[in-house]
């Protein structure tokens, strides 16, 4: 890869904080794809452990961006606004590419010029193990808003797509300090068809202990998410009582958590939304 390329087809985004044991392979996956024409940047969210020195071992291969520590959300908008490929791919600091992952979605985007967005399958490792993901985890394509509600079915990893659907939509936000990806594939889903790779081009690596997706508490993200859109007034009528529906019925099961743990002001507020969004 030649950083001095101009430009670049693809900016590769790794956002990382204290991952120096997972950070190598995720370097090197990106570093021994056979298509060539990208960036590789990584963002370093203020790391206190041996990432810096392993990032100075790779040189003039990868772009370092160094702040201090404020999120993954903020981490990968660093990275987008650095970026100079009219595509952006993302990747989690301890999940991998498979070969062939960047070849195959820059082919799709040139067949499908309309598409701004597409994702590809994924193989989950979790310990080291493979594990088979449950059919409500599969990936999918075409307008996913209404099954995203219930989870988040883009994986940040698996992800490329074209720059220009920042313009439309937005970045990460950078007050959720997690579920900004939910918050961010609902904004695109309920606007733009998702393109789907039904092949497995990535290995999402879990059961480490700092992973976001492992605290407690994140539907309390999740709500937010779907409230803002709600009251943005973006989504049509059909997506609309969908997004209320499962806003009520995350609401009610939050809402109930933190009654059985004492949480009652917490609880009401959650269901007061709940009221509020119904109309009742």
């Amino acid at each position: 890869m030649n950083l001095r390329m101009d430009p670049p087809q693809v900016s590769v985004i790794i956002p990382t904080y204290n991952r120096a044991g997972h950070l190598r392979e995720a370097l090197d996956s990106v570093l021994a794809q056979e298509f060539r024409s990208f960036e590789l940047i990584v963002v370093d969210d203020g790391s206190t452990d041996e990432t810096p020195p392993l990032l100075l071992k790779y040189g003039d291969s990868i772009r370092v961006l160094r702040q201090k520590n404020r999120g993954v959300s903020a981490a990968r908008n660093a990275g987008i606004a650095a970026g100079r490929g009219a595509l952006i791919a993302f990747l989690d600091s301890d999940d991998i590419w498979l070969p062939g992952k960047l070849s195959r979605q820059v082919e799709f985007f040139g067949q499908n010029p309309e598409v701004l967005i597409c994702q590809t399958e994924e193989l989950w490792v979790k310990n080291g193990c493979r594990v088979n993901p449950g059919k409500r985890h599969r990936k999918r394509g075409g307008m996913i808003f209404e099954p995203s509600l219930e989870l988040c079915l883009v994986s940040p990893s698996a992800v490329m797509l074209r720059r220009e659907l920042f313009d439309r939509v937005g970045v990460f936000d950078e007050r959720l300090p997690a579920c900004e990806d939910y918050d961010l594939w609902l904004r695109v889903s309920c606007r733009f068809p998702v393109g789907l790779i039904d092949t497995p081009l990535i290995a999402k690596r879990g059961g480490h202990a700092d992973q976001l997706s492992r605290a407690r508490g994140l539907d309390r993200y999740r709500i937010e998410s779907i409230a803002k859109l709600i009251s943005d007034g973006c989504l049509t009528a059909a997506q609309r009582i969908a997004a209320v529906a499962v806003l009520k019925q995350k609401c009610r099961v939050y809402a109930g958590g933190c009654r059985k743990r004492g949480r009652h002001a917490e609880a009401d507020r959650y269901e007061q939304l709940s009221r509020d969004v119904s109309g009742e």
